[in-house]
């Protein structure tokens, strides 16, 4: 079992959409019982609160089933309990890296780090462009399967 974890500031717009991106892949490839995939936060500012409007309607719009999600906040536990700890950017990975107290087994990246990029994921909390964040974790979440050799 691949035990995945995606992380943003808030949990509700671009790790919640990786979530339910790649659930969807995983899916539709046939292998979803080989994964356990979940999300959460840097921050404590949305816990509790659903997937951001926007993830949903471009979620909806592109035909990718919304995962049941209310905003959580990862803990140092979670480094423990998951193999990949996947940021959608670099402040992110600072943030994910004092809440694990270091990332001494390298389980700690950041998403577009798998398709060869050191970008960040847009975030559509400040542009509202939920096109450009959607785009940005599909190649994210393609280019992990493809490194985990599903692609």
């Amino acid at each position: 079992m691949i035990r995945v974890l995606f992380v943003c500031h808030g949990n509700i717009c671009r790790s919640t959409m990786a979530q339910s991106v790649l659930t969807d892949m995983v899916e539709k490839r046939g292998i979803s019982s080989g994964f356990y995939i979940e999300s959460a936060a840097t921050s404590r500012e949305e816990i509790g609160n659903p997937p951001h409007r926007g993830t949903r309607e471009k979620l909806r719009k592109e035909g990718i089933p919304l995962v049941p999600h209310k905003a959580i906040q990862m803990t140092r536990g979670d480094y423990r309990y998951y193999d990949y700890l996947i940021g959608m950017d670099s402040e992110n990975i600072y943030y994910m890296n004092r809440i694990a107290g270091g990332d001494p087994a390298h389980k700690i990246y950041k998403l577009l780090s798998f398709a060869g990029f050191d970008s960040d994921v847009a975030d559509p909390w400040y542009t509202d462009n939920f096109d450009v964040t959607y785009v940005d974790v599909v190649q994210g979440c393609r280019a992990f399967l493809k490194y985990l050799g599903y692609e």
